[in-house]
């Protein structure tokens, strides 16, 4: 596999002694970076009740990144479904496909993208079960296909549009695949969440996909956290940052995390080392040529021709360093 895509996944994380409103203008100038340096896609995610992330509201930031660029494919990665009503979900992304025709994917997930008791404010009526999702997607094919209809006349989804917004589930096991492949959607496998995610998941996929109205053949991509540096140093420190974040997320603690130079000197226990070393599939680090060849080993794999990047650094100059030094790596430019 010579050729793969490389796309993006940005959390709008907001840096020590920074405000919610820098995080968002820095996945502004991520986008306009991205478009330039020619990555595929790139999403943006939906967190709630932290003030580490500031992404909330993918399909109100979607509308800023698209306006800002031309070419690059802007996506949800994701909607977490619960939490909304699907008919208002329809209208956003209709209304987004009508103003950039061709250029928006709507990536969905389950998982509440917070904690239990705010994904219940978010949406009162949420039962937090398989059979209320499933219904979901149903209802939302029906309001894109303008089938909807009650006992009172057809509900339609407006603004109509000559095209849909390309769909993705959103996945870290095999469950999510085969809701993917029997709505003929496209499958993100989430490895950045789930560092055991196989490459089961997306044979699953592949083998018991149904064509849909919108999608005849079977897409799947994979996300994982990456970080890339000039030096094994650099990246050693850019690690460490992330491995500490995780290990916030797994206490519950969703808010700042202090002075980053303070993190860099944190000694870990022997329990946290433990929980490092389980998480360590869900992120690659390195210089560019070991991630590329460790990217590449994993597209293969998996085999999937697209990876999705999700980078968690310290600092915004490094982090912007990691997705240039990776498009060069891989000559996106070229591609």
């Amino acid at each position: 596999m010579e050729k793969i895509k490389l796309s993006i996944l940005d959390q709008s994380i907001v840096h020590h002694n920074k405000t919610a409103r820098e995080a968002l203008l820095e996945t502004i100038d991520t986008v306009k970076l991205a478009e330039k340096l020619g990555y595929t896609r790139f999403w943006v995610s939906e967190h709630h009740n932290s003030t580490f992330i500031a992404g909330t509201a993918p399909e109100v930031l979607m509308v800023k990144l698209a306006d800002e660029t031309r070419q690059i494919r802007i996506g949800s990665g994701g909607i977490m479904l619960p939490n909304h009503s699907v008919f208002k979900v329809a209208e956003n992304f209709r209304m987004l496909e009508a103003l950039f025709p061709g250029r928006i994917d709507l990536g969905m997930g389950r998982a509440p993208g917070g904690d239990r008791i705010t994904a219940a404010i978010l949406n009162p009526s949420n039962a937090f079960n398989e059979e209320s999702y499933l219904k979901q997607l149903e209802h939302l094919q029906h309001f894109f296909n303008d089938t909807a209809a009650t006992q009172h006349g057809p509900i339609i989804a407006a603004p109509q549009a000559q095209t849909i917004p390309q769909q993705w589930i959103l996945s870290s096991s095999g469950g999510s695949s085969i809701i993917a492949a029997n709505f003929g959607m496209g499958l993100a496998v989430a490895k950045f969440i789930n560092g055991f995610a196989t490459p089961e998941i997306v044979e699953t996929y592949r083998r018991n996909f149904k064509p849909g109205l919108h999608q005849s053949t079977p897409q799947a991509l994979l996300a994982i956290g990456v970080l890339c540096a000039e030096t094994e140093e650099k990246a050693g420190e850019m690690r460490k940052f992330i491995d500490f974040v995780h290990l916030q997320f797994e206490r519950g603690n969703f808010q700042q995390f202090g002075d980053y130079e303070t993190i860099r000197k944190y000694q870990f226990s022997s329990a946290e080392l433990e929980r490092i070393k389980y998480n360590r599939g869900r992120i690659i680090s390195g210089t560019p040529d070991y991630v590329k060849e460790q990217l590449m080993q994993l597209a293969t794999e998996f085999d999937v021709d697209e990876i999705m990047i999700t980078v968690m650094a310290d600092d915004a100059s490094a982090r912007r360093r990691s997705f240039e030094l990776l498009a060069g790596e891989f000559g996106l430019a070229d591609n």
